[in-house]
Formats: C-alpha cells, sequence, structure tokens
C-alpha cells in the first residue's frame, strides 16, 4: 500500500472489510467506504451515498474490458496502454 496516490476516501465492496485493513487506511490518511460483512459482531458505519455511486465505477471498468486491446493489454508500452484506456474512456464516454 506504499504506492497509493492521495485519496480521501476508498470505496469498497464487502471483501475489503478486514480491520488490519482499515487501520491501514486510517493511518494513511484515508476514510473508507466499506460496508461490514454480515459475520461482524459490530457493525461498521459507512457512508451509503457514496458507497451507491460506486456502481458507476464498476460499470465503466466493465465497459474498458469491452475493448480487446486494453483487456487484453496488447500495448507493452505504457505511455500506448494509457493511450488506448483514455481512447476508449473517451469513445464510451460519448456513446
Amino acid at each position: 500500500m506504499g504506492s497509493l496516490p492521495n485519496v480521501e476516501w476508498l470505496l469498497g465492496d464487502r471483501g475489503y472489510d478486514a480491520d488490519w485493513f482499515r487501520e491501514a487506511l486510517k493511518d494513511k490518511g484515508i476514510r473508507a467506504c466499506i460496508p461490514g460483512r454480515r459475520q461482524r459482531k459490530t457493525t461498521v458505519k459507512y457512508d451509503k451515498r457514496r458507497y451507491k455511486r460506486r456502481n458507476r465505477i464498476e460499470i465503466m471498468f466493465g465497459r474498458l474490458k469491452d475493448w480487446r486491446r486494453v483487456a487484453t493489454r496488447y500495448d507493452r508500452c505504457p505511455k500506448v496502454f494509457l493511450s488506448a484506456i483514455a481512447l476508449a474512456a473517451l469513445v464510451i464516454y460519448w456513446l
């Protein structure tokens, strides 16, 4: 987790619900928006409105995976790969 960019929030699903993970985020000054697992004895508070917006991100990544060039990473050069992602995101946004 040392190479994470500076962010305020981390949105994650129940799979990321672990005390050690929450502590690591807290140490970095990142607020976690992760619902607690159903087996948890104590409930965890999270921003439900912000968590609902996570769906938009999931949909965008799903659409990016439809682009074969991005999904299989034909481009080995990071700059070319990033430009392919940018082009795919632009086309998806305008359609």
